[in-house]
């Protein structure tokens, strides 16, 4: 009976580790998509602030110890320590990410090829949300090209008619301008600001990543217990095997 139970534990334990192991790579998948993915809102967040970066290097770390049985008891430490550096950086993080987007309105240039990655995450998040600027269409009128151009354009990604978000980027010419002049209220744009979406995007994501991170906490801990469990019946086992003399 006490042989077969251990055998039964043995199975139990090669499952969880696989378990941590397919779990690991989750992890470290999703803190490298962080660093690298430059089609998605995810750029602007990982361009704005250091503090996002660390969590996504923690993340890594992370994913890749989790690789590793015997780093279980650092991992959960290093998961905790995450968990609370995103949770209390993320108002910091707000006001990064609120000058970030400011500034990249202002500065928007579909010809700047240096900043192209980060103006097309900006466009996508316009497309994808339905909205225009961080506050409001108006932000846009203190872009230097648009001033320029007394705001006889306005950027695609903004626009309520399925026609400019075929280019999905850069400006669009305004049909019939008055005097050739115009303001955002004349623009056939989207309304509502970014801000309030993307924080509903953050609270969703951050969601998700304590929602992962507390999981994966928890079956480490099973994992460990089980492991000790384990430890200890094979010890057992082997005493009653030694020889009398």
């Amino acid at each position: 009976m006490g042989s077969g139970c251990i055998k039964v534990t043995k199975y139990f334990l090669f499952l969880f580790n696989l378990l941590f192991l397919i779990l690991g790579a989750v992890i470290l998948g999703f803190g490298i998509w962080i660093l690298v993915d430059k089609t998605s809102f995810i750029a602007v967040l990982q361009m704005s602030s250091p503090s996002l970066k660390t969590g996504a290097y923690i993340l890594i770390g992370v994913g890749a110890l989790t690789m590793y049985f015997t780093c279980l008891m650092i991992i959960l430490l290093a998961q905790i320590a995450a968990a609370l550096v995103i949770y209390f950086q993320k108002e910091k993080l707000k006001v990064e990410l609120s000058d970030i987007v400011v500034d990249l309105i202002e500065n928007y240039d579909p010809s700047d090829e240096e900043k192209r990655n980060l103006q097309d995450a900006w466009d996508y998040v316009q497309t994808q949300i339905a909205c225009c600027g961080w506050t409001g269409a108006k932000q846009w009128e203190n872009n230097e090209i648009l001033r320029n151009k007394s705001n006889t354009e306005y950027p695609c990604s903004c626009s309520n008619r399925s026609k400019d978000l075929v280019e999905g980027r850069g400006f669009c010419n305004l049909e019939d301008p008055l005097n050739g002049t115009a303001t955002s209220a004349d623009w056939p744009v989207h309304e509502q600001g970014c801000m309030d979406g993307v924080e509903e995007w953050l609270k969703d994501n951050l969601g998700i990543i304590l929602g992962v991170c507390t999981g994966v906490a928890v079956i480490e801990l099973l994992g460990m217990i089980l492991s000790i469990s384990l430890c200890k019946n094979i010890h057992s086992e082997d005493y009653t095997k030694v020889p009398k003399s």
